[in-house]
């Protein structure tokens, strides 16, 4: 059994990590994209630094709204880098693959950013730092009906609502 203070040890160290990561970052790693600062590098706390340094999103197995191990580890991530910027607050986005009808989905959509969102919580993200949404089937990534494209549609992302680096 772990400790009362294993995910807490475990957020410090993914803390320290981050901060190191960002600190050795360089004009020609970040690529300079259009959320970018004036230098080229990423802005800390933004949706670009979410997206490229933790990960901004889990996945489900078909029918499923339980975490797999992935997703574990990249909600801890996730809480990890949200320690970092208490001012920020989260949307959690539910989506479903095109496969059932609409409400099923959107109910589906539900559970899953539900699941993301209990699991920050009891890693210790204030949860009123975070708000769930789901889409369900309305917002796919990909449009192919195939399971490579079903997998990818299968997800909980995490988007900053408020308070991001500009």
């Amino acid at each position: 059994m772990k400790s009362p203070n294993a995910g807490l040890r475990f957020a410090a160290v993914a803390a320290a990590f981050l901060m190191l990561a960002a600190c050795s970052s360089t004009d020609e790693a970040a690529g300079g994209s259009s959320s970018s600062s004036t230098s080229g590098q990423i802005a800390p706390g933004s949706q670009e630094d979410l997206v490229a340094n933790v990960g901004d999103r889990v996945f489900f197995d078909t029918d499923k709204s339980s975490l797999s191990d992935d997703a574990r580890a990249t909600l801890q991530r996730q809480a990890a880098w949200m320690e970092l910027y208490p001012n920020l607050t989260f949307t959690l986005e539910g989506h479903a693959d095109e496969r059932g009808t609409r409400e099923y989905n959107l109910a589906l959509g539900g559970r899953r950013a539900n699941a993301a969102k209990d699991y920050l919580v009891s890693l210790g993200v204030n949860a009123s730092r975070l708000n769930t949404v789901s889409y369900g089937k309305e917002r796919p990534v990909c449009l192919e009906s195939n399971e490579n494209c079903w997998g990818q549609n299968r997800r909980a992302v995490t988007v900053i609502a408020s308070g991001a680096a500009s």
